[in-house]
């Protein structure tokens, strides 16, 4: 599955730059809404978040499991794209990797709550499980490779694992409120981190 921010950030053929952009925010307002207030939150909430009316919403996504799936695409996207600028910008590789991680989280916390958008499309939802690993355990890879280099972490932490236990603390954040998966993530990669 493609999202349409993908690499490049090239528009598909016939979108309009500002077509395009618009499309992004509106994904963007979708997941911040999707995070604080759940996958079945109103269209009407995410439309004054996003600044349009429900009928843009709508023509853009017809249904909630196409919106759902967008938001998904977009931040699968978002954070494969980041993992390198974090690498390029951070003052160390274990730096990236935490702020890939609070990334990552944010993530996992708009993602629960998919597999019920996409109740009757079981085949759609392994396609995206698909994507999700293709695209970010190299991601996190180079990223524990890096710290791993710079002698910051000890090395043979695999990518799968170590996104899998981050998706495993993000679980009780449902259910809640007093849960925070970030302070156990925290934990995590200090148990990496090189004394």
């Amino acid at each position: 599955m493609a999202s349409s921010g993908q690499s490049g950030g090239v528009p598909p053929r016939g979108k309009r730059a500002d077509a395009q952009r618009n499309q992004q925010t509106l994904l963007d307002a979708a997941a911040a809404v999707f995070v604080t207030s759940g996958v079945d939150a109103p269209i009407r909430e995410i439309a004054a978040r996003a600044g349009v009316g429900m009928g843009t919403i709508y023509r853009h996504f017809p249904t909630r499991a196409d919106l759902v799936v967008a938001v998904y695409c977009h931040q699968v996207e978002a954070c494969a794209e980041a993992g390198p600028a974090l690498l390029a910008e951070a003052d160390s590789p274990l730096t990236a990797l935490r702020q890939w991680a609070d990334l990552f989280v944010d993530f996992l916390v708009t993602k629960h709550g998919l597999a019920n958008a996409m109740q009757s499309d079981n085949s759609g939802f392994e396609a995206l499980h698909t994507y999700f690993l293709d695209r970010l355990v190299p991601v996190c890879g180079e990223l524990l490779d890096a710290a791993a280099g710079a002698g910051e972490i000890r090395p043979g932490t695999q990518p799968y694992e170590l996104m899998r236990g981050i998706g495993n603390l993000c679980i009780g954040h449902d259910n809640d409120p007093r849960y925070d998966p970030r302070r156990l993530v925290e934990l995590l990669l200090r148990g990496l981190a090189r004394s």
